[in-house]
Parts: structure tokens; sequence; C-alpha cells
């Protein structure tokens, strides 16, 4: 646990939905900047972030649809949108948490070299 009751929260929800992709091959926990995500072959593909939300990488052509939809922002860094990385809210519902680690997962299972 850290000292942020925010990402605890959120990184105890993401291993709450991590069981169904640590049994597929290639999948494990690894590190992204100062907390813990979900990775496929090497590649983080969702992680839980200091407000609380969940991160995820998804094609850069569905970004802005899921945006427009209001279920995720663009993830900002540094002043800068990343083009693949969006952040749904940590009291987003269950079921959007669940479609975006899904979709996250199918797409870096896809780009990631095996």
């Amino acid at each position: 646990m850290t000292k942020n009751p925010a990402l605890d929260a959120a990184q105890t929800r993401l291993e709450g939905f991590a069981d169904e992709y640590l049994t597929r091959p290639g999948v494990d926990w690894g590190r992204m900047f100062s907390t813990i995500g979900l990775r496929v072959r090497g590649k983080i593909f969702a992680v839980a972030i200091h407000d609380g939300g969940l991160m995820v990488k998804i094609p850069e052509a569905r970004v802005a649809g899921r945006v427009a939809a209001g279920e995720v922002v663009p993830m900002v860094m540094r002043g800068r949108e990343m083009r693949e990385w969006v952040v749904a809210a940590g009291d987003a519902p269950d079921a959007l948490w669940a479609s975006l680690l899904e979709e996250a997962y199918a797409y870096l299972d896809e780009i990631t070299p095996r």
C-alpha cells in the first residue's frame, strides 16, 4: 500500500479484474512509472493511476469515440496528449473498466511480438 488512498483503491480494483488476464499466455504484472500494471509480453496495457483512475492503451482510432462518448479522457503527460492512452475515472462503472481492459489487452496482444 502507498500513502495515496485513491491509488490504493484503484490498484485493489484493478487486481479484482486481473485474475482472468493473468491466466492468459504472456500476461503478468509490471512496473510503469511509480505503480504496477498489467502487461502482455512486457508491454503495459493497463495501470491504476494516482487519482484513482484506470489508464489503458487502446488503438488511436478508438480514442476519439471513447472520449466523445464521455467514457474516458485522453492521458496528458507534460502538457501533451498521449495518442493511445486514455483514463477512465475511478468511480466509472465496473462494466466500463472491464470493456477498457479487454480492448487494451486485445490491442497489445495483437501488436506485441510473440
